[in-house]
């Protein structure tokens, strides 16, 4: 698969390390991607991390403005400014810099959610906390749209 998918928790040893998980490593080896690339996500107290499908889908993202205009400038010292790139060890470990665990509030567990091109880093407690908001959220658009196909359905069937 060349995608992160699934969420998984680990604890950062007495070193501050923490391991990626095998099958995380395995996306970023097919991807060939030296390393891991880590950002404080804009939107969310987490860390966003990848390598080149997310290099590239941000790049894209920044390309889409005119050179030099106001907007491209924003988003270059958002994604860039605030990047870092963490060496993964043998043992497929890295340690999270200061910087990006206080963002996160990440103390010494940490969970990795699969997000397709990238994965995001969570302190647990405020991943479930997110993961529930979204699937209210997700249960209220789902009943709002079998509501619209009901509607829409002159035999009146439903699922």
């Amino acid at each position: 698969m060349d995608r992160f998918v699934s969420n998984i928790t680990l604890r950062l040893d007495s070193k501050g390390r923490v391991s990626i998980p095998a099958s995380f490593r395995s996306v970023l080896a097919r991807d060939g991607f030296e390393g891991l690339y880590c950002y404080p996500a804009l939107d969310r107290p987490a860390i966003d991390a990848g390598g080149h499908a997310l290099m590239s889908e941000i790049e894209a993202l920044i390309g889409r403005f005119t050179p030099y205009s106001e907007e491209r400038e924003r988003f270059a010292l958002a994604l860039y400014g605030t990047s870092e790139t963490l060496k993964i060890d043998g043992e497929g470990r890295v340690v999270l810099s200061d910087t990006l665990k206080r963002h996160a509030g990440i103390a010494d567990v940490v969970t990795f959610v699969g997000l397709g091109h990238k994965f995001r880093i969570w302190q647990p407690g405020r991943f479930q906390n997110e993961l529930a908001a979204a699937t209210q959220k997700l249960r209220a658009l789902k009943t709002g749209l079998s509501s619209q196909s009901a509607a829409c359905d002159p035999s009146g069937a439903r699922e």
